[in-house]
């Protein structure tokens, strides 16, 4: 009886011991496989920055069939995108967290919450089929754009896109303030919406900072349906209506050339000096959010 028990303990530490070293291997793999795709950007993009001057890698062109590789019009095409998608996504996006956890009711919420985790499902090039069909020719005939094709129409689409992140991330935060912070609001006098809106949403704001943070990852990032729906023009947007007119994201520029680009050339590197340029960009932003979760979760451990 004694060596059975001992032979199923050694059994089951063995087990144990290939389970815990099956999922570090996978741990460690997933960083690997970052680490490789970086590498691969590396090799592939670092000699642009030696067969191109900066002056013309960072200037307001981009016109590759004249060796006129400026990046500046893509890097701002990308932040105004993105910034004025995040600025239309965060208050619709955290109204509707709000909503969703302490308003609405338990049968409401359980329908809701599916629904919106869906939205992400939606494949990006259907979003911009319907960007180009519906939203592209509304903004024309509303706003009296030259063409529908625009960054805000892009803004849209991304918006849309960001949100089931930013609404889940955000309701999340929300979930985790303490119930005590709301009973002790409303023991003040305090009515539910100024408990919510003076208590409980400034306690969560480090949780929709990260959702913040990781809905405008979301963004920078997708390729399909921005380069559908913003015009794809390599211009410096800077005028006052620049939200009005065509631009072009680095994504997008990636997503076109690519496929038509000679192996090997100085235009291929610059392509792939692009992804270097997104990769960090995106690194730093999920860094961000990252480290707000940390701090976070640091903070609450202290108490």
């Amino acid at each position: 009886m004694f060596a059975r028990k001992q032979a199923e303990a050694a059994q089951g530490d063995w087990r144990e011991f290939v389970i815990e070293a099956l999922i570090r291997v996978l741990g460690f793999s997933t960083i690997g496989f970052v680490l490789l795709i970086f590498l691969f950007l590396l090799r592939e993009g670092i000699p642009v920055f030696y067969e191109v001057p900066l002056s013309n890698l960072f200037g307001t062109r981009w016109y590759p069939t004249f060796d006129l590789f400026g990046t500046m019009p893509l890097l701002l095409g990308s932040a105004l995108v993105t910034v004025t998608a995040i600025l239309i996504a965060l208050p619709l996006g955290v109204a509707t967290a709000v909503f969703v956890r302490e308003v609405a009711p338990e049968w409401a919420r359980e329908i809701l919450k599916p629904m919106i985790e869906v939205l992400a499902g939606i494949p990006s090039v259907v979003l911009g089929f319907f960007g180009m069909q519906v939203v592209a020719p509304l903004i024309r005939e509303t706003l009296g754009a030259p063409t529908g094709l625009t960054v805000f129409t892009g803004a849209l689409i991304l918006a849309y896109m960001a949100l089931p992140t930013i609404i889940s991330v955000a309701e999340d935060a929300l979930d985790a303030v303490p119930k005590s912070f709301r009973d002790a609001g409303l023991a003040m006098g305090a009515t539910q919406w100024q408990t919510i809106w003076r208590v409980v949403v400034p306690a969560a704001r480090s949780g929709i900072t990260t959702a913040v943070m990781l809905g405008m990852g979301r963004a920078i990032g997708e390729t399909m349906a921005v380069m559908m729906v913003t015009g794809n023009a390599a211009r410096m947007p800077l005028s006052l209506d620049s939200l009005l007119r065509p631009a072009r994201t680095m994504t997008a520029t990636i997503a076109a050339e690519m496929g038509e680009v000679a192996s090997g050339s100085i235009h291929y590197h610059a392509l792939f000096g692009i992804g270097i340029i997104l990769f960090l960009l995106t690194f730093l932003i999920n860094l961000v959010a990252a480290s707000t979760i940390f701090k976070k979760q640091r903070r609450g451990g202290l108490r």
